[in-house]
């Protein structure tokens, strides 16, 4: 009985190992890819806030969405985010602000302001777009963090849409963190966000 038990310990740790690195790794080239396709629309994916304040990641998503934006003057962006409750503000609110603060334009930034999650985030922003525009096959290029890319992409994509990423760098602080809970994160979109 003890044999059985270190076997079925052994295969289940060895499952998990070898799901670790191939998500891992998975989530690791998606977020060293930078899209040079032409896209239709951005969408910058919500973080969080302190009060109104963008988070260390949330900057580095708008700083890579404003560069982009100033290159390519002629797309509209979708932030995206609901409020928390620890937050003054939606985090679609203080992303818009944070781009008009920066020279972009209010007629080219949509508000998706009611979600709370990746999958949300998504769906959400893309039913706004689509208020407007009913073009198939739409091209749309995700705005996050580089740990995001692959899981974003991946709902993206059962969503319907043609998706591209611009992976923002990761706040030092929170790059372990990030890539673990990512992985867990994976699991749980692929099983259970349709």
């Amino acid at each position: 009985m003890k044999k059985v038990l270190i076997r079925a310990t052994a295969i289940i740790l060895s499952i998990f190992a070898i799901s670790f690195l191939f998500i891992e790794s998975l989530i690791l080239v998606e977020g060293n890819k930078t899209a040079t396709e032409e896209v239709d629309y951005i969408i910058i994916l919500g973080a969080r806030l302190y009060g109104s304040i963008p988070s260390p990641a949330l900057l580095e998503r708008l700083k890579a969405a404003e560069k982009y934006l100033n290159e390519n003057a002629d797309l509209k962006v979708v932030v995206s985010g609901g409020q928390g409750s620890d937050e003054h503000i939606t985090e679609a609110l203080a992303m818009a602000q944070y781009l008009m603060d920066k020279g972009i334009e209010s007629n080219r930034i949509i508000i998706e302001d009611k979600s709370t999650n990746t999958f949300e985030n998504l769906k959400m922003s893309l039913d706004s777009i689509r208020q407007n525009d009913n073009r198939e096959d739409l091209k749309i290029l995700i705005v996050t963090n580089k740990y995001h890319i692959f899981r974003s992409k991946l709902l993206a994509k059962r969503l319907g849409v043609i998706p591209y990423g611009l992976p923002a760098k990761i706040p030092p602080t929170i790059v372990l963190h990030s890539y673990i809970r990512e992985y867990f994160a994976v699991l749980k979109s692929f099983l259970f966000d349709k």
